[in-house]
């Protein structure tokens, strides 16, 4: 592939993630072991991470970098992608750069989601016909952008996947997934809309769905899925 004009002897791209602010370092490091993983199927690439939550992280990971590619690993387009990354980005380094769409709203990512509760429902040995999903999202008690997604995202699972019941429930808005949760049965599945597994999944969410004595099974975030790294790869090579 032709590289752009400018640019260093790689392409950079740099993966940034909002981070855990109370505790920044986990969050760090497993964005950093993502672009890893994204890095070893893109030879002659630079890929970098960052955390919003990290300080100077954006500066260091755009350092030496004329031109570079930005992928949100973001669920939803609100403020955080179009307003603070953009001027995080500015502040920290004076490349130019190319913000992607962010990760929820990757066509290639939602269609795995479908995937994913398709094979956890195989995997239990229930069709989808008869199967529940409960999609939990972060949400947003000021952005109407994050529960948009979330829903198209809950009615593709019901129109792709066939499932009998999609809901949606969320952390940081009505309705909240523990007042959903309580109206699922045994098999349901609940599947969390998140990019990372940061405080919400390891901590909110089980708390939530031990709160309404849920009794389904709880399935990894979409993005710790095996396929991610690959996705994000031809993004950034459509990007680029």
């Amino acid at each position: 592939m032709q590289q752009a004009a400018g640019l260093t002897d790689r392409q950079v791209a740099v993966i940034v993630a909002h981070g855990q602010p109370s505790d920044p370092g986990p969050a760090g490091a497993e964005i950093a072991a993502l672009a890893a993983r994204v890095a070893a199927q893109m030879p002659g690439w630079s890929v970098r991470s960052a955390t919003l939550a990290q300080e100077d992280a954006l500066a260091r990971a755009l350092d030496g970098a004329d031109q570079a590619l930005v992928y949100p690993l973001f669920m939803a387009d609100g403020w955080f992608t179009r307003t603070h990354l953009p001027a995080r980005l500015a502040a920290a380094s004076g490349a130019r750069i190319t913000q992607l769409i962010p990760f929820g709203l990757d066509p290639a990512v939602q269609a795995l989601t479908v995937t994913l509760a398709v094979e956890a429902a195989s995997a239990a040995g229930c069709p989808p016909q008869d199967t529940e999903i409960l999609l939990a999202a972060h949400g947003s008690f000021r952005s109407p952008a994050p529960s948009a997604v979330a829903r198209a995202m809950a009615q593709l699972l019901a129109d792709q996947g066939g499932f009998r019941r999609v809901e949606t429930g969320f952390i940081d808005q009505d309705p909240q997934i523990a007042t959903v949760a309580k109206t699922f049965g045994p098999g349901a599945l609940c599947l969390p809309f998140f990019a990372a597994r940061g405080g919400h999944v390891i901590d909110d969410l089980p708390e939530a769905l031990a709160e309404a004595g849920f009794s389904g099974r709880l399935l990894d975030p979409v993005g710790l899925d095996s396929r991610v790294p690959g996705l994000i790869a031809v993004a950034l090579r459509r990007g680029a």
